[in-house]
């Protein structure tokens, strides 16, 4: 059975379902285009543009982001923000998507050519705030799907009643299947650690639900600061992994996994990527880490497929973390911007010599389905 074990569906930007309001979605967006990686051009004559003018460092309140008109073009399926009477835009959301929107139907059909028979949808920020968005999306394909539930990090330490009850709500209720945690939106409420003080009734109450919990990691509080260097933010990441390593010694029967895999864009060195710090495969010591094998949707920018440069480094996390805790994972559709759905599937299938048959079939479904208890 093959399981990407990171998809996604979700509604236009400008959809207010899940945000109160479509403005306070599209301020979401805008916060998340500000700092990514992807290039930003000025619509006119595709000149290079700058797009931290959307979130200048130091802003948390979404509601203090600068007016930049920040809007979706449906016609051309992107965000669009004006300065000085010039329009600008990025493709962090892949091309062609019709109206800035991907439905479970968009994405079955991506799935039925691929030849993929499973999927696990995750949740983001600037993309579902609505968990029986996500449990609805599931029930158009019961067979097919499974889905996370949405955890509002930012309120956790201020109200951790009501997101408790949210959560819930959501694995109870809805029937979703796992849960998604983000680090980095945890500390937009300040340097305080996610894995214990005002977050205990929060994992406690989590942990008793019985599904597994999926972490994007950042760099910890550092990862607010734009002006970081690569040093700093690597320094800040394993503190994060420590963070982890303490978060899973709380929950022992907690089963976690690492979404997009390490934070690949630290340890591009030139025209390679090297991983050589011993400390990233400490949390594997614990059996109830896994991690995602991700690599198009991080440095598909940077290397081309058949991403020759990172199979040593898969062969590393076999080697360091067991081919039975990798998982397969996409990003869909967001990988798109850089290779195909096949691609995906194949520089691993075909290209991974190294790989024997067991190790292919735990990485491309059957880890997932342990996690999950998908049979």
């Amino acid at each position: 059975m093959i399981i990407d074990s990171h998809a996604y569906c979700f509604l236009p930007a400008d959809d207010p379902r899940g945000y109160g309001t479509a403005g306070e979605h599209l301020r979401s967006v805008q916060a998340s285009h500000a700092l990514h990686h992807q290039p930003a051009w000025r619509v006119r004559d595709r000149g290079e543009a700058e797009s931290t003018v959307l979130a200048p460092e130091g802003i948390r309140d979404l509601s203090a982001l600068p007016d930049v008109d920040f809007r979706v073009d449906h016609q051309q399926g992107r965000v669009i923000w004006t300065i000085d009477g010039e329009d600008y835009t990025k493709q962090f959301y892949p091309p062609n998507l019709r109206h800035l929107e991907f439905t479970p139907h968009s994405l079955i059909s991506e799935m039925d050519f691929a030849d993929v028979d499973g999927a696990l949808l995750h949740v983001d920020p600037m993309l579902v705030r609505d968990s029986s968005f996500v449990a609805e999306c599931v029930a158009e394909y019961p067979q097919r799907l499974r889905g996370m539930a949405l955890v509002d990090e930012r309120r956790i330490a201020d109200d951790p009643d009501q997101v408790i009850q949210e959560l819930n709500t959501a694995i109870t209720v809805h029937g979703l299947h796992a849960i998604k945690f983000h680090t980095p939106v945890a500390y937009g409420r300040g340097p305080e650690p996610w894995d214990d003080g005002p977050y205990r009734s929060f994992w406690q109450s989590a942990a008793s639900l019985g599904v597994p919990v999926f972490f994007t990691m950042g760099c910890g509080p550092i990862s607010h600061h734009a002006s970081a260097s690569k040093a700093d933010l690597r320094s800040g990441y394993l503190d994060e992994l420590n963070t982890l390593v303490r978060w899973m010694e709380r929950y022992p029967q907690t089963v976690c996994s690492l979404t997009h895999g390490f934070h690949w864009r630290l340890y591009l060195e030139g025209d390679r990527l090297v991983v050589n710090d011993e400390r990233l495969w400490e949390p594997f010591q614990n059996p109830n880490c896994n991690v995602e094998v991700c690599f198009a949707v991080r440095i598909g920018d940077v290397f081309d497929y058949p991403y020759t440069e990172a199979r040593t480094v898969l062969e590393q996390m076999v080697e360091h973390v067991g081919a039975d805790h990798l998982l397969w994972g996409t990003d869909m559709p967001f990988q798109n911007r850089f290779c195909t759905y096949r691609q995906s599937r194949a520089w691993i299938e075909k290209y991974c010599t190294f790989l024997t048959p067991d190790d292919r079939a735990a990485i491309m479904g059957g880890t997932a389905a342990r996690i999950l208890g998908w049979k």
